[in-house]
C-alpha cells in the first residue's frame, strides 16, 4: 500500500483550490444571472473550500516517521515543549552505538515545527537516562548520553552527540546483580 507524499498532497490541494475559485466565479455569475441553482453553488463552493484547506493542512503537517536502525525502545519522561527532552531506557547493558542510535531516534521523534526555545538557543537537547535501583530502596538516575540538534531543521545532519562511557560501564554491574 502506497501513501501520498507531502508534495502529492500539496499538488492536490493546489488543484482543489483552483477548482474552488472557478466554482466561486461560476456561482457569482449564477447570482448575477439569477439562475435557480445559485444557492447550491454556494454550498458546493464552500464545501470545496473546506476540502482544499483540509488537504493543504494535511500536506503541510504530515511527516513520515524516520526509523533509526539499532535504536533501543525508550520512553519520553520529560518534555518541556521547547528545547529540553529526557528519554529513559531500561537499566541493562547497552553499547555506545545503541545509545547514539537511540538518541538519534528520540531526536527525530521529538522534532516539531511548533517547538519553541529560548531566544539565545536554536538547539534542542535530548538526554538519555536510566534508573539504577540500589539496595535499600534508593534509586539513582544515570545519564547515558545527550544529543543537541537544530530546532528548525527536520533532518538535522549536524547533531552533536555526547556519550558518557563511565556511566555505560556501570550498567553491566547493575544488570548482573
Amino acid at each position: 500500500m502506497t501513501f501520498l507524499s507531502t508534495a502529492d498532497l500539496l499538488i492536490i490541494a493546489k488543484w482543489l483550490a483552483i477548482t474552488t475559485v472557478a466554482l466561486g466565479a461560476l456561482t457569482g455569475i449564477a447570482f448575477i444571472a439569477g439562475w435557480s441553482w445559485r444557492f447550491r453553488g454556494v454550498g458546493v463552493t464552500s464545501f470545496m473550500g473546506v476540502v482544499a484547506t483540509s488537504i493543504f493542512a494535511l500536506g503541510v503537517s504530515l511527516y513520515p516517521r524516520i526509523a533509526v536502525e539499532g535504536a533501543e525502545r525508550f520512553t519520553v519522561v520529560f518534555d518541556s515543549g521547547g528545547s529540553q527532552i529526557v528519554a529513559a531506557v531500561p537499566a541493562k547493558a547497552i553499547s555506545a552505538e545503541t545509545v547514539e542510535a537511540t538518541l538519534k531516534q528520540a531526536a527525530y521523534d521529538s522534532y516539531s515545527p511548533g517547538r519553541f526555545g529560548e531566544s539565545s538557543s536554536s538547539k534542542m537537547t535530548v538526554r538519555l537516562r536510566t534508573v539504577l535501583h540500589r539496595e535499600g530502596g534508593a534509586s539513582e538516575l544515570l545519564l547515558l548520553g545527550q544529543v543537541k540538534r537544530s530546532m528548525s531543521v527536520r533532518e538535522d545532519e549536524n547533531m552533536e552527540f555526547e556519550i558518557f562511557p563511565k556511566n555505560l560501564a556501570r550498567l553491566p554491574e547493575v544488570a548482573a546483580s
